[in-house]
């Protein structure tokens, strides 16, 4: 739906003043002015290449006036995540209040670095359910793992980040390098949402939920005492480090800085393409369930289960790891049954990032197949990986290995799902899963043909027709074996 003439005319105006970083526009006011114009709806914009992730939380975050609310499942130490937090750092020295939430097991980051960054009184951080890295030795690790197994399991695999309360993005994508086109050996084909409207206060309550519950704990509880009496000046040096590494030319392409300096052409662009509808957020609660053993189930878990039995012709789903559940193969089979087309693209053996997970999906292809479930895997070279990535390869370097990692569901080419939640076990019982789900024939269309790009011959294998495992190397086939002979179903 496009703007009123004299709508797009103020949004352009406020987005021209990027570079003006003194005096950014308001970014709530501009939300709000869109927001007026369509009472009740809120907006999405799909957000399909790394870039243009990347660029949009990075201009949010330089315009936020109030607040920025961070949460994710990984957030490496690598050239974005270290971007990434020195944008944060100039946010809190501007005022504005930042609150980063990231799971435990996977936290990549310097404890000093955690330590100088929660010392800014604008800056808080929070780690949830702590039982692997952040002030866990080795020795308590495996006492937690032996004695308490389940709980060491669920982690908060949610991803948003919301600015201002009023514009947030949610998906797929983590804070690191290998998430928006920056690694040098390993990318990954993701998706987001770009979301605006009522919608975002359910992003935000959900947030606080898990901000003020007894999971998240804040680092400075965490770790030993060294990191907790840090210097005035310990502090200082940490900051001017991560100022240092941002304004030095060397960890921005040509590229980057080229795309940075048309964001507000590219902006102007998005806001005419936003989707207005009825939309919603489907967010598990902190510690996901409490049942015993480690099945179970989660509110997005019985969301995504009843939207699923709505359909009528067709069910198409991308999902980095394809494990079913006794109950996965039960709704399918009766989609099935009921005439409903179902299609599945996943990674291939030769793409794939996890190999456990694999192993699962391994175990289960021949029997998804003879369901009549359509599966694609996804190559490691597919011919999409031109279109999605817009960094340019110097010649004679290596094309990283593209790797599937969006998590979507499109139900009768009118609903769709952009989200955290993996079609595997762990998604369902263990890790808590968040995403938006809206009811738009256009957006769902347009995702679900992005979609069928991904699963076209030039982009993904069919297992039906080939044996996509032989295009792996030995390395990873050899590998998978060790994995498969392991019980890991209920973890995967």
């Amino acid at each position: 739906m496009s703007l009123g003439p004299a709508l797009r005319t103020l949004l352009l105006a406020a987005l021209g003043a990027l570079q003006a970083v003194s005096a950014p526009p308001g970014l709530t006011e501009t939300a709000r002015s869109l927001t007026d114009a369509h009472p009740g709806k809120s907006a999405l914009y799909v957000l399909e290449k790394g870039e243009d992730a990347l660029l949009a939380r990075g201009w949010l975050g330089e315009h936020a006036a109030r607040s920025i609310d961070i949460q994710y499942f990984i957030w490496s130490s690598d050239n974005v995540g270290i971007l990434a937090s020195e944008l944060l750092l100039r946010a809190a020295d501007r005022g504005i209040k930042v609150r980063v939430l990231v799971d435990d097991l996977l936290v990549d980051a310097p404890s000093d670095a955690m330590m100088a960054l929660a010392a800014h009184p604008n800056f808080d951080i929070r780690i949830y359910n702590p039982r692997h890295k952040v002030g866990v030795s080795l020795p308590k690790r495996v006492l937690q793992l032996l004695t308490h197994f389940k709980a060491s399991n669920q982690r908060m695999h949610d991803k948003t980040a919301i600015f201002d309360g009023q514009v947030a993005v949610t998906g797929g994508r983590n804070m690191a390098d290998e998430y928006y086109d920056h690694d040098q050996a390993y990318n990954f084909r993701d998706r987001d949402a770009l979301v605006l409207g009522p919608v975002v206060g359910e992003m935000q309550a959900s947030f606080e939920r898990f901000w003020t519950s007894p999971f998240a704990i804040p680092v400075e509880d965490l770790l030993d005492s060294p990191f907790r009496k840090q210097s005035p000046e310990q502090v200082q040096a940490v900051y001017q480090s991560l100022h240092a590494y941002a304004k030095n030319p060397a960890n921005f392409t040509p590229e980057v800085r080229e795309a940075l300096a048309n964001l507000p052409e590219r902006f102007g662009r998005l806001i005419e393409h936003l989707a207005w509808d009825d939309i919603r957020f489907l967010s598990d609660l902190p510690g996901k369930n409490d049942s015993h053993g480690l099945k179970g189930s989660g509110r997005t878990t019985e969301e995504l289960v009843a939207t699923l039995r709505k359909a009528q012709k067709r069910v198409t789903i991308q999902s980095p790891y394809l494990v079913l559940s006794t109950r996965g193969f039960t709704l399918f089979e009766e989609l099935i049954r009921r005439g409903v087309q179902v299609r599945i693209s996943t990674n291939s053996l030769a793409s794939t990032d996890n190999l456990q997970a694999f192993s699962g999906y391994q175990k289960q292809r021949a029997r998804l197949l003879k369901m009549g479930i359509q599966v694609t895997e996804f190559k490691p070279d597919p011919a999409i990986q031109q279109e999605l990535v817009e960094r340019r390869r110097e010649s004679g370097k290596t094309v990283p290995v593209f790797s599937l990692h969006a998590k979507t569901l499109v139900v009768d080419g009118e609903t769709l799902f952009i989200g955290t939640f993996n079609l595997d076990p762990r998604s369902a019982n263990l890790n808590t899963e968040v995403g938006v789900l809206v009811t738009n024939a256009k957006v769902a269309t347009q995702v679900e043909q992005a979609i069928e790009r991904d699963m076209a011959p030039e982009n993904s294998w069919d297992p039906a027709k080939e044996d996509p495992d032989a295009h792996a190397s030995a390395g990873k086939r050899r590998n998978l074996l060790l994995w498969k002979a392991l019980p890991l179903g209920p973890i995967l």
